[in-house]
């Protein structure tokens, strides 16, 4: 099965989308990609965050928002720092979330 990990931003638009597509299908991860506003398509859940064996948080809030949740799951997040100035597929986007994940993951 490999590694799961689990991309968290607040809507699930354009942030953690963008990272699960950019890492989804590489040999040895399944990829996931969640939000933290009641809108977002696909909301964080305690059934996703106990499905990751490592959790990439793109603010500090969405760490809060995970371990309230789950709080053993303080573990396993990790806060990547990019903020919400971005759209989905932007090429900085993508250099950011490469530059920050080196060093947390075998992704990368």
């Amino acid at each position: 099965m490999g590694e799961k990990i689990l991309f968290v931003c607040t809507g699930n638009i354009d942030r953690s989308p963008t990272a699960e597509e950019m890492f989804k299908g590489k040999p040895g991860f399944s990829v996931k990609s969640a939000g933290t506003s009641p809108e977002a398509p696909n909301k964080i859940s305690a059934e996703l965050i106990n499905w990751a064996d490592k959790i990439f948080a793109m603010e500090e809030e969405h760490k809060r928002e995970i371990i309230r949740i789950v709080p053993e799951a303080v573990q396993k997040t990790i806060v990547l720092g990019i903020p919400d100035v971005f759209k989905r597929n932007q090429p900085e986007l993508k250099r950011l979330i490469q530059e920050r994940l080196k060093g947390y993951s075998k992704l990368t």
